[in-house]
């Protein structure tokens, strides 16, 4: 008999213990790596080229298929348009996840108008998986664009696909079985198929962006950046010369510019110092991106979070030199 783990959708099998999808009972529901990972924590790395998982993307967009695009209101990827290139054929719904993480401050409206001169979805939606926040508002969208019976659900790893399908399942969903939820990437590794009243909600595995922050930091500090906490946004008033050291695996010196206020948005579990950024070397080891601001930018640490500033200036940014750096309008 032919299975599949529930966790994360591979097909099980109890011949070879270092292949994906092992057990050793195929009558169990879980892989090995699934149950340790559910019940013990345990994080086992699968490497998977994002080839195939680009692949997979391509092969939905031969279909005219509903797709939910589910972005992480953190880690907004750059180009956020450009997941059409692979999604001909669909209409897409943008899903804003991690609602929850923002100051309450931040209305859905404002968000929402950040994005209002995108025209490649069919829809835009903020929603918190996390805390039910706008799900039933997200299922009437399905209801409203959806023509097949299969609804895709993509994104990048650590997004909140998993998360939110398992509210939906909660939710709506006779079978309350969950699919695997953890905030180390690469979690899910193939399809998964969920039956929801007249339709099928599928999962897929998490595109690999290889320049997000998570992929070159501690499981530790990955645990402190994936805080479901409301964030607390920290403002720092910095003069030509002082630096932030966020943790131990980002500095930012300000080189250039008038007195300057950064605002950082992320876990409330990341340490942040400010120093005097010419008296201290730490970290200065790891590879330099050079940042010009203007007027009320964010710079962006992909998968970090982000550092609101007012004042145009120039800043160092150190940091793993695959981290994608960049700035965009003030999102808040």
């Amino acid at each position: 008999m032919i299975k599949y783990c529930l966790g994360c959708g591979v097909r099980l099998q109890d011949n070879n213990s270092l292949l994906e999808g092992y057990t050793n009972d195929i009558s169990k529901d879980l892989c090995r790596r699934c149950f340790r990972l559910k019940h013990y924590g345990e994080y086992e790395i699968v490497t998977k080229s994002n080839d195939e998982y680009l692949e997979l993307i391509k092969t939905i967009g031969k279909t005219k298929s509903l797709v939910l695009y589910v972005v992480d209101l953190l880690s907004i990827p750059k180009d956020i348009d450009s997941i059409k290139n692979y999604l001909i054929n669909n209409k897409v719904i943008l899903v804003l996840n991690k609602k929850d993480m923002l100051p309450l401050s931040v209305s859905d409206e404002k968000i929402l108008d950040y994005f209002k001169d995108s025209e490649v979805f069919i829809d835009k939606i903020v929603i918190s998986a996390y805390k039910n926040y706008n799900i039933d508002n997200l299922m009437g969208l399905i209801n409203k664009y959806r023509v097949y019976k299969n609804v895709y659900v993509v994104g990048n790893t650590n997004a909140g696909k998993s998360t939110l399908i398992n509210k939906i399942i909660d939710n709506y969903s006779i079978d309350k079985s969950l699919i695997t939820i953890s905030n180390m990437p690469s979690t899910t590794l193939d399809q998964i198929k969920i039956p929801i009243k007249d339709y099928i909600l599928i999962d897929t595995p998490g595109l690999v962006d290889s320049h997000n922050i998570v992929n070159y930091i501690s499981h530790n500090d990955i645990k402190k950046l994936s805080s479901h906490k409301e964030i607390k946004p920290r403002t720092y008033q910095i003069k030509r010369g002082q630096a932030l050291i966020i943790e131990n695996f980002l500095r930012i010196d300000y080189v250039e510019g008038e007195r300057n206020s950064f605002t950082v948005f992320c876990s409330n579990d990341i340490n942040i110092k400010r120093i005097n950024g010419k008296r201290h070397d730490y970290l200065k080891d790891l590879s330099l991106k050079e940042i010009n601001l203007k007027y009320h930018e964010d710079i962006v640490i992909n998968g970090f979070g982000f550092i609101k500033t007012v004042l145009e200036g120039k800043v160092h940014v150190y940091v793993d030199k695959d981290v994608l750096v960049f700035t965009r309008k003030s999102l808040v």
